[in-house]
């Protein structure tokens, strides 16, 4: 399928590119393949689905790195408004286990929809909850997220530490570690598409330290990089996290990461805003990847993480709206805007540049 977006009123390739005016786009299935004037694309756009972008400013689609898309059904929920991270948790995992297959494909259509009216066309959905084993719902996601025409990169994540083995999640919602990776390796078989422009990826995603067990984390990293798949988890949110991380495991949630294995090029982490100075190098040396949510840590006022510092020591960065029980809305523009004044927040006016 073509679609030829005629005449751009403005154009911006990103980066340092300049702005162009009345320039058009020819798309064929899920690339780009020609940028340029209208009357000379015309000949191989003759098959195309015209769209008139003459009062249109075209720019790159933005790309959502950490989103749970089924927390879009549960926004607003009043206990949780005043609540932090772990508190938050414990007081909507009921709620969330009553969430069926049907609904997390709603929920994705929604969420979708609402990332591409800010301009996000790729997004990554950390999708770790399975409420009574209802693993199907996976898919009701993928078939969603192909109607509205999203890039989707599919999070299977995965909790196997319910409470009574110490996390925080309750039975209902965790799964047997087998079970977890018989079906995430089924997944990858039926709906991960590889190759370039491919619309469909999944990533392997335990949830975070007090969710899974350190064996769940090892089997999972060892899994995607025998796969060449990425691997996502939170990290490093909150002070209790840390404090977590330091009763049960005798260290700080970077340095478990480095423990496990995980600490490299192919892993990314959401959040990472209780960082040291020396973490946050040894990261950028790493090029292990962060999802700053900005709106989020605000909301639950987790804290701000030192974005300046990362990028100066070379941390690949980029930005997330989380989930929207943590955000109440999915605005890729919003993240960009509170990214920028949180930075200048804790440092100064041209610390991060509009």
């Amino acid at each position: 399928m073509k679609t030829f977006i005629k005449n751009a009123r403005y154009f911006w390739a990103g980066g340092d590119s300049e702005v162009r005016e009345n320039v058009s786009i020819l798309v064929e299935n899920s690339q780009i393949v020609a940028v340029g004037d209208a009357a000379q694309l015309a000949p191989m756009a003759a098959d195309a689905r015209n769209i008139d972008a003459s009062e249109l400013i075209v720019i790159p689609g933005l790309v959502n790195t950490h989103h749970h898309f089924y927390q879009t059904l549960t926004r607003n929920f009043p206990k949780v408004q005043d609540a932090k991270l772990f508190t938050w948790l414990v007081r909507l995992y009921p709620l969330w286990a009553r969430i069926t297959p049907d609904d997390f494909g709603l929920a994705t259509t929604i969420a979708t929809l609402e990332l591409l009216k800010s301009g996000c066309t790729t997004a990554v959905d950390h999708s770790y909850l399975v409420p009574d084993g209802q693993s199907n719902l996976y898919y009701k996601q993928v078939e969603a997220a192909r109607k509205t025409g999203m890039r989707f990169h599919l999070c299977r994540g995965s909790m196997s530490r319910s409470k009574k083995d110490g996390g925080l999640p309750p039975d209902s919602v965790v799964q047997n570690e087998d079970v977890i990776m018989k079906e995430t390796d089924e997944l990858v078989g039926k709906v991960h598409e590889a190759q370039r422009g491919g619309m469909t990826r999944i990533i392997v995603a335990p949830c975070s330290p007090f969710s899974v067990t350190r064996e769940l984390m090892i089997e999972a990293k060892k899994y995607a990089t025998s796969k060449g798949l990425k691997a996502h988890t939170h990290l490093a949110e909150t002070k209790d996290e840390e404090e977590f991380c330091i009763k049960e495991f005798g260290m700080r949630p970077f340095k478990l990461m480095e423990d496990l294995g995980w600490m490299d090029e192919n892993s990314f982490y959401a959040h990472c805003v209780h960082m040291s100075p020396e973490e946050v190098v040894a990261m950028g040396k790493a090029q292990g990847g962060v999802a700053h949510c900005p709106t989020s840590n605000m909301r639950l006022a987790s804290g701000i993480a030192p974005i300046v510092e990362m990028l100066k020591a070379n941390v690949p960065v980029s930005l997330a709206v989380d989930g929207s029980a943590s955000n109440d809305c999915s605005n890729m523009m919003l993240e960009i805007r509170n990214c920028m004044l949180l930075q200048r927040v804790l440092k100064t006016a041209d610390c991060m540049t509009a």
